[in-house]
C-alpha cells in the first residue's frame, strides 16, 4: 500500500525524514519496501530558467515565427526562434536551453540546437502547458519583471516534492491500511520518549441542512451487513477536483476522476473506510435494500461486464434491481456521472467471509474488497461519512439533505483480554515494567479497564481484528517497544530432544541425493489443485477429495490426492519451453477424504500421507556425437526405483511384483511387501491423461509410499562385507517361454532353488521374432554363481544349472533353446 509522506505528516508532528520514517515503520512491523520521490510537476522544472527577451523580429521566411534574442543570465544570450503570437521584446519568460528535458504526458523530448527555416535556435520559450503548470497553450508564459535573468523556474514557483512510501502490509494488519492507521502506529512508536498524538480531522462542524430528500435503508441480511450508514447530498456539481485533492491522490499513485469520486477515494486512504457514492436520482423506488438475490440474477458492473450472481452474493438494491455488489464493485447504471446532481453516500461494514467469497467467485479485487475481506472497523462508518459529506460540500457544493441513516442492529464490542505482567516478561524475555507497558497500550488505543498488582484487564478496539488473546497483546507491546531493544541473553536454556528413528528427513535427503546424482531435478508443486483432474477418475475419485470452503480460484479448489498431476503440469511447462527431456522427483503430502456412513464427520475421515514421486520422459541421453539418442523407458524408471529400495536396505527378493492396468496407467507394477501392502506403484501413464496436459512424449511415473517405507526401514539394515576371495562364474540360458511368463518368476524360482551360491539373475536379451512360435518369446538369462568358502568346480556348477533347467521346464513350461 502506498503512503504519502506529506499526507502522513498532516496527522502527526514528526521531524523524521522520509528515510527515517520508513525505517521506523519497518521496525514496528510495517515493512517499507521502497521510497519514491513524487514531483508535483513531472521533471521538477529542472533546467528551466527565467530569461529577458532583448529583441523580437519577424522571421523573414514565415508569417507566424519570430526571431528573438534572450538573456538567461550566466548562460549568456541565446538566439531562439519562437512561434507564440504574444512574444515581445522586454518580456520575462521561461526558457528551456539546449539539453533541457520537457515532458508531454508519458513522452519526453530533449531540447536541441536546431535551424528553423534557416535561422539558428538554441532553446525554447515555453508556455504553461509545455512545462506542466496547466493546460493553457494560448501563448508563452510571462513572469514578473522583478524575476532576474537566470533564476531557476523551480525556485520561482517553490516546488515541493512529496515522497511515496511503499508499505508491505501483512494480511493481519488491515488496521494500517490508511494514513491515519499508519500515523497511529508511528505515534505509538515515537511516544516512547514523549507522548505523540494523532491529529484526526474534526467532524464537529457537521450539520444536516434539511431533511428534504431522505432515502430509507433496509438491511435484509444483517449477518452479511454488520452496519450500514448513509446520507443524501443534493445539488452537487460534478467537476474536476481542487488541486490539493488531486495532489493527495497522485502522490499515492491514484488517478483523479471527479470531485465526488475523488473524495470517496480520499476517505478510503485517510480512514481505511470504503465509501460508495450513488446517483440518488437512479435509485428506483427511493429506497435502498441490502440483500441477496436469487441465483442466476444479473448485474452489470462498472467495467461493463454482465455478471451472474450466486444466491449468497450480497447486493445493494433499489426496489426493482441490484445496483452494486456490496463491498466489491459498483454498478454501471447507478454510479456518479457528469450529470449527477444528487448523491446518496454509503459507508458500511460488511462481513469479511461474504465479501471474500463473492470477490473470488467473480474474479474481482478492488481497494474496497481488499479492506472488507480482512475486516473493516464498524465503529468509524459514521465518522468517515460525516468527513466525506463535509468535503463533498466543500468541493462540489450542494447541501446535506437527509439525516444520517445508521442501521447497526448488533454493535460490535471491544475484545476483552486479560494481561499478566509475568506473561509479558516471560514471552518478551525482558522486564519492561508496568508503567512502560501501560504507556504503550495507551498509545495503541487499547483501553485499560481494570488494574491489579498482577496485570491488567484490557478492551481491544474492533479495528484490531488480529488482537484477541494475551499473546497477541504481548506481541503488540514488543512490536512498539522494539525487537532490537531486547538484549541477547548471556545464558541460553535448551532441552535435549531425541530424534525419531528412523530419521524421516535423513531418508528423504538420502533418496534426493541419489536421484540428483543420477541427473534428476527436484520440483515443488502446489498442494492445492484443480477439481477437474479428479472428475471421472477411478483411481482417485472426486468424492475422495478434500475440498476448500473458500477457494481462491477454480484452479485451486481442493487438496491433491496424488503427486501425478502436479508433476505433469511441470513436465508440460518445460516441454512448452523446448525442454522435453526430463527426470524429475518430488516429495510431498497427499490428502484424501472418506465420507462417513452416518454423516458424522470427524478428523478420522481425513487422511494425510507423504509420498515420493519420480517422473521420467523424453530422451534417455542428451544429444551427442559419441552415441545415438534413445527414448526413455519404463525399465529405466524401474532401475531407479529398485536402486532406491536397495539404498534403503530392502531385500528385493522379499518384495513381490504384481502387474496391473488402471485408468491412469497403460501398464503398471506394484511392489508389495511380505504383508501385502503396496510400497511402490510404477508404470506408463496413459495417453488419454497426457493428452489433457498437451504432452506427446511418454511419461513414466513411480509413487513411493513414504510412511510405509519409513516404517519398514526399521526391519532392514545395510551391511558391509569384504571383497570376495573366490571368483564368480557366469552361466547363460536361452529359454523359450509363454508370453505370459515374467522375468521375475524366473528370478524368484532360481533363488528359491539355490540360495547359497546364486548371487544374481539378470535378463540381457528378449527375442520374439522369426523362428519363435506364436505366443512365445525367448529370454536370454544370465546367472552369477560364487561360493565364499571355495572355488566352484564345473561338475557342481553343471548340476546346479541342470536343476534350474528342470525346474523352469516343470514350473514355467520353459524349453531350453
Amino acid at each position: 500500500m502506498n503512503i504519502s509522506y506529506k499526507w502522513l505528516k498532516s496527522y502527526i508532528d514528526t521531524a523524521l525524514s522520509p528515510e527515517e520514517t520508513a525505517a521506523a515503520l519497518t521496525d514496528i512491523g510495517l515493512e517499507t519496501g521502497g521510497i519514491e520521490e513524487v514531483e508535483s510537476i513531472r521533471g521538477g522544472l529542472r533546467g528551466l530558467v527565467a530569461g529577458k527577451v532583448l529583441t523580437c523580429a519577424a522571421h523573414p521566411d514565415s508569417d507566424h515565427l519570430h526571431i528573438t534574442t534572450v538573456d538567461i543570465g550566466a548562460g549568456g544570450i541565446l538566439p531562439i526562434v519562437c512561434g507564440a503570437p504574444n512574444v515581445a521584446a522586454g518580456q520575462t519568460v521561461a526558457v528551456a536551453p539546449v539539453g533541457t528535458v520537457l515532458y508531454d504526458g508519458d513522452t519526453e523530448f530533449k531540447i536541441k540546437k536546431s535551424k528553423i527555416r534557416g535561422e539558428v535556435s538554441e532553446g525554447m520559450i515555453c508556455s504553461e502547458k509545455e512545462i506542466g503548470l496547466s493546460q493553457n497553450h494560448d501563448g508563452i508564459m510571462t513572469l514578473p519583471d522583478t524575476v532576474a535573468a537566470g533564476t531557476p523556474i523551480a525556485d520561482y514557483f517553490q516546488l515541493d516534492s512529496d515522497y511515496r512510501l511503499e508499505v508491505d502490509l501483512t494480511p493481519n494488519r488491515i488496521d494500517a491500511a490508511s494514513h491515519i492507521g499508519v500515523a497511529r502506529d508511528l505515534a505509538a512508536y515515537l511516544s516512547k520518549d514523549a507522548p505523540v498524538t494523532v491529529k484526526k480531522p474534526s467532524v464537529a462542524d457537521f450539520r444536516v441542512d434539511d431533511n428534504s430528500r431522505p432515502i430509507p435503508v433496509e438491511v435484509a441480511n444483517p449477518e452479511a451487513c454488520i452496519r450500514y450508514s448513509a446520507l443524501t447530498i443534493s445539488g452537487v456539481t460534478i467537476k474536476e477536483s481542487p488541486e490539493w485533492l488531486q495532489k493527495r491522490l497522485k502522490a499515492i499513485g491514484l488517478h483523479p476522476i471527479n470531485n465526488v469520486v475523488d473524495i470517496t477515494n480520499f476517505i478510503l486512504y485517510e480512514y481505511g473506510q470504503p465509501l460508495h457514492a450513488f446517483d440518488a436520482d437512479k435509485i428506483t423506488g427511493g429506497k435502498v435494500i441490502v440483500r441477496t438475490l436469487p441465483a442466476g440474477s444479473k448485474i452489470v458492473t462498472l467495467d461493463e461486464v454482465e455478471r451472474t450472481l450466486a444466491d449468497d452474493d450480497l447486493i445493494i438494491c433499489n426496489t426493482c434491481e441490484g445496483m452494486c455488489i456490496a463491498g466489491v464493485f459498483g454498478g454501471r447504471h447507478s454510479g456518479i456521472s457528469g450529470a449527477t446532481v444528487n448523491v446518496f453516500l454509503e459507508s458500511a461494514c460488511f462481513d469479511p467471509v461474504f465479501v471474500r467469497r463473492t470477490a473470488r467467485r467473480h474474479g474481482l479485487s478492488t481497494d474496497a474488497s481488499f479492506r472488507y475481506e480482512r475486516g473493516s472497523d464498524p465503529n468509524i462508518t459514521v465518522e468517515a461519512l460525516k468527513r466525506a459529506a463535509m468535503l463533498i460540500k466543500e468541493t462540489a457544493g450542494g447541501k446535506i439533505s437527509s439525516d444520517i441513516v445508521d442501521v447497526y442492529p448488533t454493535p460490535v464490542q471491544d475484545f476483552p483480554v486479560e494481561l499478566s505482567y509475568v506473561a509479558v516478561d516471560r514471552l518478551i524475555g525482558k522486564k519492561l515494567g508496568a508503567n512502560r507497558i501501560k504507556s504503550i497500550l495507551k498509545a495503541l488505543e487499547i483501553k485499560i479497564i481494570n488494574e491489579s498488582a498482577d496485570g491488567l484487564s484490557l478492551a481491544v478496539p474492533p479495528y484490531r481484528v488480529d488482537v484477541k488473546r494475551e499473546a497477541d497483546v504481548i506481541e503488540e507491546i514488543l512490536r512498539i517497544y522494539g525487537y532490537n531493544n531486547v538484549e541477547i541473553p548471556a545464558k541460553i536454556n535448551a532441552s535435549l530432544q531425541y530424534r525419531q528413528r528412523p530419521d524421516a528427513v535423513k531418508i528423504r535427503n538420502t533418496m534426493a541425493d541419489y536421484l540428483v546424482a543420477q541427473g534428476f531435478s527436484e520440483i515443488w508443486s502446489n498442494s492445492l489443485t484443480k477439481l477437474s483432474y479428479y472428475e471421472q477418475c477411478e483411481s482417485y475419485p472426486a468424492s475422495g477429495m478434500v475440498r476448500l470452503l473458500n477457494p481462491l480460484s477454480a484452479d485451486l479448489g481442493g487438496l491433491r490426492q496424488t503427486l501425478l498431476f502436479g508433476g505433469l503440469e511441470a513436465i508440460a511447462y518445460n516441454a512448452n519451453r523446448q525442454n522435453p527431456n526430463l527426470r524429475l522427483f518430488e516429495s510431498g503430502n497427499c490428502y484424501s477424504y472418506a465420507a462417513p456412513a452416518d454423516n458424522n464427520i470427524s478428523l478420522r475421515n481425513y487422511c494425510e500421507n507423504e509420498h515420493f514421486a519420480l517422473f521420467v520422459t523424453g530422451k534417455k541421453e542428451n544429444e551427442s556425437w559419441t552415441m545415438p539418442q534413445s527414448d526413455s523407458s519404463f525399465f529405466q524408471l524401474k532401475a531407479y526405483v529398485e536402486n532406491l529400495l536397495l539404498k534403503m536396505g530392502f531385500n528385493l527378493l522379499s518384495i513381490k511384483l504384481e502387474y496391473f492396468t488402471s485408468d491412469l496407467f497403460a501398464e503398471g507394477v506394484l511392489y508389495l511387501l511380505p504383508n501385502g501392502k503396496a510400497l511402490v506403484e510404477a508404470g506408463v501413464v496413459r495417453r488419454s491423461i497426457l493428452k489433457r496436459f498437451g504432452l506427446e512424449n511418454q511419461v513414466f511415473y513411480a509413487d513411493i509410499a513414504m510412511g510405509l517405507l519409513q516404517s519398514s526401514v526399521r526391519n532392514h539394515s545395510v551391511s558391509f562385507r569384504e571383497t570376495p576371495k573366490y571368483p564368480e562364474v557366469r552361466r547363460d540360458l536361452a529359454l523359450l517361454l509363454d508370453n505370459g511368463v515374467a522375468f521375475a518368476q524366473i528370478r524368484d524360482l532360481a533363488f528359491k532353488l539355490e540360495r547359497k551360491i546364486l548371487r544374481a539373475v539378470d535378463l540381457f536379451d528378449v527375442y520374439d521374432g522369426k523362428g519363435v512360435p506364436e505366443g512365445k518369446k525367448s529370454y536370454a538369462v544370465s546367472f552369477i554363481l560364487r561360493d565364499d568358502e571355495r572355488t566352484l568346480e564345473d561338475k557342481y556348477i553343471d548340476r546346479v544349472m541342470q536343476r534350474f533347467v528342470d525346474a523352469f521346464a516343470k514350473e514355467l513350461g520353459a524349453i531350453l533353446r
